[in-house]
């Protein structure tokens, strides 16, 4: 029963540190990821910024009157940002969850430009719904406004 019961508690605690080393290692994959739409947000590359949303995604963009909920209207959402060519995007806080191939992370990040030479700065908060499709983390849902 001793031998049993030992045997019992290794492949138990085995499996909780295999679950925790796979859970952070998708938690820095998801941080990896929206990196990468920070960073393809201030290319100001529209298709840059629209190849980090998955095919089926939904994004309830800052400044939006209608939510995007094909490739085309994500797409109309950032066909303007080279007009933009000093905007930025600065993280604050993350809380990144994994929930095997999807992930959630939620915070906020302040948007940055400067109009008619002066700097603006526009506070919001977002959610971010990722799937790992095929080794690749995509956004699928993304929300964002701006802070009350």
């Amino acid at each position: 029963m001793r031998l049993l019961l030992g045997v019992l508690s290794v492949a138990f605690l085995s499996t909780c540190a295999t679950g925790s080393g796979v859970e952070t290692a998708g938690k820095d994959q998801v941080a990896a990821a929206t990196a990468a739409w920070r960073a393809a947000y201030d290319s100001r590359d529209p298709a840059r910024i629209t190849a980090m949303y998955d095919s089926d995604a939904v994004f309830w963009g800052t400044t939006a009157k209608t939510v995007a909920a094909n490739p085309a209207a994500v797409a109309e959402y950032f066909k303007d940002a080279s007009k933009s060519p000093n905007a930025r995007v600065t993280f604050g806080e993350q809380h990144i969850r994994v929930y095997g191939d999807v992930a959630v992370n939620t915070g906020y990040y302040t948007f940055s430009n400067v109009r008619d030479g002066q700097p603006v700065s526009v506070p919001a908060r977002f959610t971010m719904v990722f799937r790992n499709r095929d080794g690749k983390w995509l956004i699928v849902a993304h929300h964002s406004s701006r802070m009350p």
